[in-house]
């Protein structure tokens, strides 16, 4: 059986793949080259392993020592040199792909758009992981303090305990880990003590230097190497293996032949006789396809994105509205006259449309409706739209929104026309109609009142908003939220005209009070990126975790403009964002 010979004086048995493993030491003194020659060898010996590379330091693995060369032809997913692009959202195929293949890669996070993208992505990477692996896979885990810290924030907590599972539990299913960071202090003390074996090289912080003496109290072994650490030269490593190697000893890593880029299982060949796959056995293509129509899926199931869908259509639909008629021709021309019935059909198109909701359903509604009445009037992708019937669809435009009934017609209980409507009852539908306008069709009453000037819980909103429900105007929807009847809607002043996304910003801001103006600007800068509350609350001049920023803030997302993603963060809304 092959050995991982790391060092003219220690090799590691095969056994080593699921076994854990600490490299310490600081930056300089030779641990990216212990890393990278720990890899090479597993490699030599069919193990697979998995490089976790935050810093981007890992890509030349794929590159001969000189690099002139090829080095191990394994694929760099993400970063400066990968071979595909990593999503927020891929962090599961990534896993499944690994686990699949019993394929060997680096997994680079450098090129990640944010902190919070980085940690999601890995956060689904090691519960996939760790629910689906069974056979043997070593995890390099650079920069390991980055996701596994000893002092969590609040969005950190799942991370952390993520990866502990994996280092505290992997070992039954065959998962090996080597940890890796210049800040012993910053580790994980629990995660830490799990190691078991050290590598402690060239380590100059008192802190540093007190977390490899906390894990050698824990572990029973030697002290007295500890004073030399700060001493050791580059790629000298003392080695504490009390119970996997039974050694203490102090070695010197061999030179890695790559580029320097900055129960257990006992089958170490799996359970089945297939080979871990290298780069030679990968579809780079059809990985791409893979991860595309994952990334796509998950969009497409994303209410957010479905969101946008239907704001573009309404923006399309008012678009339309706007359209002059054009000139009338003299020649005669014979079109199909809208009858009775197609009148009917549009106008119940433009209730759909008017109380359309984010499912497929109702806009499966609206595209029979519309289809319906294009086909009577002789409209196809190969017959043009003919003027006369441009002409005629302009006369009726009316009918696409519900017009003002007469007095003897109109369906509102207790009411007699729209001057019966008290000032608060109208602003309350306006106010309701503004929110649908940018596409909260089901606002919190909270938001109605504060738009319609008055104080949620007051008699001032209470009242005409009762009223209103009363005539049949409005409803109420459960979670203290509100929406329009039809007939309510049809005596809203609804916003005319298509926005732009600026425009929209200008509308909203107009609306709200100079501190939630300042708080909604710098995030609306920032969109489609979080920013934490300190750097949100600093960038508009107040300070986190004050009522000063707090309670603007919160009035905020009570609107429905803003979200919290993760603790300690926000982002504008999508609907806010029209392109």
């Amino acid at each position: 059986m092959k050995h991982l010979h790391i060092s003219d004086t220690l090799s590691l048995p095969q056994e080593a793949v699921s076994r854990t493993f600490g490299l310490l030491a600081v930056r300089g003194a030779g641990k990216s080259n212990a890393a990278a020659v720990m890899a090479e060898e597993m490699f030599d010996a069919h193990l697979p392993f998995v490089a976790i590379d935050p810093v981007g330091s890992f890509w030349g693995l794929r590159s001969s020592a000189d690099g002139t060369g090829p080095g191990l032809p394994i694929p760099i997913f993400g970063g400066k040199h990968g071979d595909l692009p990593l999503e927020r959202g891929a962090g599961e195929l990534v896993a499944d792909l690994i686990v699949g293949k019993r394929l060997s890669c680096v997994i680079d996070l450098s090129n990640f758009e944010s902190e919070s993208a980085k940690k999601a992505f890995l956060l689904a990477f090691a519960r996939r992981l760790y629910l689906k692996n069974e056979d043997p896979l070593h995890l390099f885990l650079e920069e390991a303090d980055d996701y596994i810290p000893q002092k969590p924030m609040r969005d950190e907590a799942e991370l952390l305990r993520a990866w502990e599972n994996i280092v505290r539990r992997g070992r039954s299913r065959g998962l090996g880990i080597t940890l890796i960071t210049q800040r012993s202090a910053a580790i994980n003390k629990m995660v830490l003590t799990q190691v078991e074996t050290l590598f402690a090289m060239r380590t100059s912080g008192p802190q540093d230097i007190a977390s490899i003496e906390a894990w050698i109290k824990y572990h029973q072994v030697g002290q007295e190497v500890l004073s030399t650490l700060a001493s050791l030269e580059d790629g000298d490593a003392w080695v504490w293996s009390p119970h996997f190697l039974k050694t203490i000893k102090r070695i010197h890593f061999r030179q890695r032949r790559t580029f320097d880029s900055g129960a257990t299982p006992k089958n170490l060949t799996g359970k089945t006789s297939r080979p871990p796959a290298t780069l030679a056995d990968v579809n780079l293509s059809e990985l791409q396809t893979q991860m595309a129509a994952t990334i796509e899926k998950s969009k497409a199931e994303d209410p957010k994105e479905l969101q946008k869908q239907i704001l573009s259509l309404k923006k399309e639909i008012v678009a339309l509205k706007q359209q002059k008629p054009e000139a009338a021709k003299t020649e005669h021309v014979e079109v199909s006259v809208l009858t009775d019935e197609d009148r009917k059909l549009l106008q119940g198109a433009a209730q759909v449309l008017i109380v359309l909701k984010t499912d497929l359903q109702t806009m499966a509604e609206i595209a029979d409706k519309i289809y319906t009445v294009c086909e009577k009037a002789g409209v196809s992708n190969n017959n043009p739209v003919k003027t006369p019937f441009k002409s005629n669809l302009n006369q009726t435009k009316s009918q696409l929104k519900p017009p003002r009934q007469p007095q003897e017609s109109r369906p509102v209980a207790h009411s007699s026309g729209p001057s019966n409507l008290t000032g608060p009852e109208q602003r309350i539908l306006d106010a309701i109609a503004w929110m649908e306008s940018i596409g909260v069709d089901t606002p919190e009453q909270t938001a109605v009142a504060f738009l319609a000037g008055y104080t949620y819980g007051g008699g001032g909103f209470n009242n005409p908003r009762g009223a209103l429900r009363t005539k049949g105007l409005l409803e109420y929807v459960a979670g203290d939220k509100i929406r329009l009847t039809p007939e309510g809607r049809g005596l809203a002043n609804m916003p005319e005209g298509a926005l732009t996304t600026a425009e929209l910003h200008r509308a909203v801001l107009d609306r709200l009070p100079g501190p939630e103006q300042k708080i909604l600007t710098v995030i609306l800068r920032a969109y489609p990126h979080s920013l934490s509350n300190e750097t949100c609350a600093n960038a508009a001049g107040y300070t986190a975790g004050a009522g000063g920023y707090n309670n603007p803030r919160g009035r905020l997302r009570t609107l429905g403009l803003i979200e919290y993603p993760e603790g300690g963060t926000v982002r504008a809304r999508d609907i806010l964002f029209l392109d």
